[in-house]
């Protein structure tokens, strides 16, 4: 586990403030950032992980009135699909799905929305989170509240406090593409797809903040929900985990855990979700994640055992992380392959 000490912090803040010589914070995020509430957030989890949702197999009847939900929020506070799409989806064909593992999943899509930047709208950072699971088995339904309705709906709450602070005049100088992927569980099919089919160009992404089941605690943090696993910041850009770091001691306040930062990590987390195939293709990335707990891949992941003071604070650094990134000078730099 990383500790950083409060002289750490000053120094890479300098070093920060040094190397973005003018980033200048206008207007603090906090208003925006505490617009993330617990109870908003349990409010779409309890619908988009409910048992009407069926698990939200890709592909499936269940999955896809989950996306309508999605996009109905989206409409309601007047966040757009993205400039270049004719709607919210992005169809990927069962055919794509299916083709790698030789699987029988129905027609599926990526579900996007999106607020340009201010100054540099060409330049895109992309938030990510996969809203597919794994259905039902054995006439159980395979809710998937923490893995990835935690996510998923963490991106609601992103996306509305950005817009509010565009409506306030204070929206992001770079834009941002939310995007709901499908077809994690069945080998990151959605971002995959995306990553071979951008809306925008690869090239023009400055980072991915993939969020992946933050709403519960693992055995390791018996004692505190206060944390979060940073993944793969620094794999590429010293200057994303830089940010990733003045965010979280700026606004957070949350222990950051590098443990399965670990290349040597037997897990592999870094290679398990959607970042991953925005990081093979040399855009900085980063992926947040509680660890896992007893009711992974079981039908008891289910909306009552969220917590959903976790889940907020950890869907408000991803918040801030995001404002660092949208508003600094210059994209984070690939330093490292």
């Amino acid at each position: 586990m990383k500790k950083i000490a409060l002289l750490s912090i000053l120094v890479i803040l300098n070093i920060s403030c040094s190397s973005q010589k003018n980033y200048t914070e206008t207007v603090s995020p906090l208003k925006y950032l505490n617009t993330i509430t617990a109870e908003d957030l349990k409010t779409h989890l309890y619908i988009v992980a409910a048992d009407s949702m069926e698990g939200r197999e890709t592909g499936s009847v269940g999955q896809k009135k989950a996306g309508v939900y999605l996009i109905n929020q989206y409409k309601k506070n007047n966040i757009p699909f993205p400039k270049g799409a004719t709607t919210y989806y992005q169809p990927i064909p069962a055919s794509y799905l299916n083709k790698k593992y030789g699987e029988k999943l129905g027609d599926s899509e990526n579900i996007w929305a999106f607020i340009e930047g201010s100054e540099k709208p060409n330049e895109i950072l992309v938030i990510s989170a996969h809203y597919d699971h794994v259905g039902t088995k054995d006439n159980e339904v395979y809710n998937g509240a923490d893995d990835d309705g935690s996510g998923t709906v963490a991106l609601l709450e992103i996306a509305q406090a950005f817009e509010i602070a565009k409506k306030e005049g204070h929206g992001p100088k770079r834009s941002i593409l939310f995007l709901h992927v499908t077809g994690e569980e069945h080998g990151l099919h959605g971002s995959r797809f995306y990553s071979e089919n951008p809306l925008f160009p690869i090239a023009n992404t400055i980072t991915d903040i993939n969020i992946d089941m933050i709403g519960r605690r693992d055995e390791a943090h018996a004692a505190s929900n206060n944390y979060v696993y940073v993944i793969g910041a620094n794999r590429l850009s010293t200057d994303l985990d830089n940010i990733c770091t003045i965010a979280n001691a700026k606004y957070t306040h949350l222990d950051l855990d590098y443990k399965y930062n670990d290349p040597k990590d037997p897990n592999r987390f870094y290679e398990r979700s959607d970042h991953y195939n925005f990081a093979k293709n040399g855009i900085p990335s980063v992926f947040l994640f509680n660890g896992v707990h007893a009711d992974y891949h079981k039908a008891t992941d289910s909306a009552d055992k969220i917590e959903y003071d976790a889940l907020a604070k950890r869907a408000q650094f991803a918040f801030a992380t995001a404002w660092e990134l949208a508003n600094r000078l210059e994209r984070p730099v690939v330093d490292k392959k």
